[in-house]
């Protein structure tokens, strides 16, 4: 990189001229043994060992200095910096020296920098958030419905199918079945997926996937969540008995 205020090319945000640019050849050369530990992945990235980051800050900049300047001379491309909560002091340190972030949890921060001068090929954050409706059909031909509590719903009358997002790792039917568990206490069992749909621009600006899913009760006692949902009931099929409402 120049002395310029750079890019980040994965997000296109500004970034601030890392800090070797201005340290001395002499300075980087006392500072050879202390290269961060980590390990390079199969794309001649490295990814920094988070468990063993200096907690002072100031170490940790002089660390991450002379290890980047290191693997620059070994031709690297991304760099993986995962901070855990409790390390939130160096993230100053790795922002001055060239990092950006890419995403981050409850418990961490992840951040990267691309050392080549092409276009940066480090995968991108998730691009798309899981979504699914249950629609949920007994022996008697009648729909299991829930009125919102919350959201752009509320006490407006309207009745619709359970819904929701997926947890991390869950499995599509797996999240319609809790869905419908979570919002009426309905045990059900899935049948298929009978449609999806894909949006974008929804939170976050993230792109959303719709999947709706038939379920038939194996359960027939209701009880509304109390925090979520305002009414649940069984009712007979019409052609305006459900809405597919996020």
């Amino acid at each position: 990189m120049d002395g310029d205020t750079s890019k980040d090319l994965s997000t296109g945000v500004a970034l601030p001229p890392p800090d070797d640019e201005f340290v001395s050849e002499k300075e980087l050369e006392s500072w050879t043994n202390t290269i961060l530990p980590g390990q390079y992945d199969s794309y001649e990235g490295v990814i920094i060992d988070h468990r063993s980051l200096p907690s002072d800050a100031s170490v940790f900049k002089k660390y991450l200095i002379a290890s980047i300047a290191q693997w620059k001379k070994e031709r690297k491309h991304g760099i993986w910096l995962k901070l855990p909560i409790e390390n939130v002091k160096l993230v100053e340190a790795a922002v001055a020296a060239g990092f950006g972030y890419h995403h981050a949890e409850p418990a961490y921060l992840m951040l990267t920098l691309w050392l080549p001068d092409g276009p940066c090929t480090l995968p991108p954050n998730a691009s798309h958030q899981v979504g699914v409706g249950a629609f949920v059909l007994n022996d008697k031909n009648e729909i299991l419905a829930v009125q919102e509590k919350n959201g752009p719903l509320k006490g407006t009358g309207v009745w619709k199918m359970p819904t929701g997002l997926t947890n991390q790792g869950e499995d599509i039917f797996d999240g319609a079945i809790r869905e419908v568990k979570e919002e009426t206490g309905v045990d059900a069992r899935f049948v298929e997926v009978v449609g999806f749909r894909q949006g974008h621009q929804c939170q976050f600006d993230k792109s959303d996937l719709f999947f709706l899913c038939i379920l038939r009760p194996t359960s027939t006692e209701i009880v509304a969540q109390e925090s979520e949902i305002a009414a649940a009931k069984s009712s007979k099929r019409s052609r305006s008995s459900t809405r597919v409402q996020r």
